[in-house]
């Protein structure tokens, strides 16, 4: 019984140790997204963006960012962010990103909810905009 809990402290012990490699090679947030407004043909600057965790039946904030010139959100978490298994939501505010172009638009915010089930890959949420609708997909 001693060897299996050893094993099994050794186990855990070099699973740690791969996920504190994994963290220290990261080179980018492992969540990103890309705003592109898809009416007028280029990146959506300005878009605030709010990620959150599931937590019970609530969510926990983790960050809140806004795009930049280029429509992506890059340093949205910290590269040593200890990622965990779970349900993440992204917000867009789409209603203040159209308003600062004087545009009239359909849907105030958008959610993006999606789960995150391995800790070692990078999460891309690309959201394609326009006044009166979206898409989104797994980015790469």
């Amino acid at each position: 019984r001693y060897q299996r809990r050893v094993r099994g402290c050794l186990k855990m012990h070099r699973l740690e140790r791969t996920l504190d490699h994994l963290r220290m090679q990261r080179t980018r947030s492992p969540i990103t997204s890309h705003v592109l407004d898809t009416t007028l043909g280029k990146p959506a600057q300005g878009v605030r963006v709010l990620l959150e965790v599931q937590a019970g039946s609530g969510w926990n904030t983790l960050a809140e960012s806004s795009t930049n010139a280029d429509g992506r959100v890059e340093g949205l978490l910290p590269l040593d962010y200890d990622i965990k298994v779970g349900v993440y939501k992204m917000t867009f505010f789409t209603a203040e990103y159209f308003k600062k172009l004087e545009t009239r638009s359909f849907y105030p915010f958008v959610e993006i909810v999606f789960e995150l089930n391995n800790v070692s890959q990078h999460y891309h949420i690309p959201l394609l905009l326009s006044p009166f609708g979206y898409s989104t997909y797994r980015g790469s």
